[in-house]
């Protein structure tokens, strides 16, 4: 669980995060971050996440979003609201980092799966798209399908595929 002042990097994507409100200091309810990103960078994918809320509040730089398949630019102020269940991506869509307080409750899933993810790009274990490969992507996506799934392939074909994979990779090791 986080505290506030903890900081996390995913090298591949261009994203740091430093929490404010750390999932030990909520009982897990609350996980509210500082969110930079590079110039050029972007979370791995359009995602949705099915139990989930999290908001945005651009501090500095340009953040690019798309939300339920509406694209826009989110300026210095500007805060946006993803609720639990809808389809969003966002990148850096500036010249310069990109600085943003991001709110996702409840977060103690959230946060798994970020830490997850961000130790599978440290270890190199990721493409350059901060994906990691497709065995071990089935068995993320098994772990965390409470917390996430991406648009694409459709759910249904992610399951079918993750599951028959997952199996696989298990048994690899």
């Amino acid at each position: 669980m986080s505290k506030a002042g903890d900081t996390i990097e995913n090298p591949v994507t261009g994203e740091r995060i430093v929490v404010r409100v750390g999932t030990e200091d909520s009982g897990g309810e609350l996980l509210v971050v500082d969110g930079y990103v590079q110039p050029g960078g972007a979370v791995v994918g359009e995602h949705v996440h099915p139990a989930i809320e999290e908001s945005f509040t651009v501090v500095s730089g340009q953040l690019g979003f798309r939300i339920d398949g509406r694209e826009s630019i989110a300026e210095p102020g500007e805060r946006l609201h993803v609720p639990a269940g809808t389809a969003h991506d966002w990148w850096n869509a500036g010249e310069e980092e990109a600085h943003a307080v991001v709110e996702i409750s409840p977060g103690e899933r959230f946060e798994e799966m970020a830490l997850n993810l961000f130790g599978l790009a440290q270890d190199g274990r990721t493409n350059s798209k901060g994906i990691p490969n497709l065995l071990q992507a089935a068995i993320f996506a098994r772990e965390f399908s409470d917390v996430l799934y991406f648009t694409k392939p459709p759910l249904v074909v992610q399951r079918l595929l993750f599951g028959a994979l997952s199996a696989i990779a298990r048994g690899l090791g």
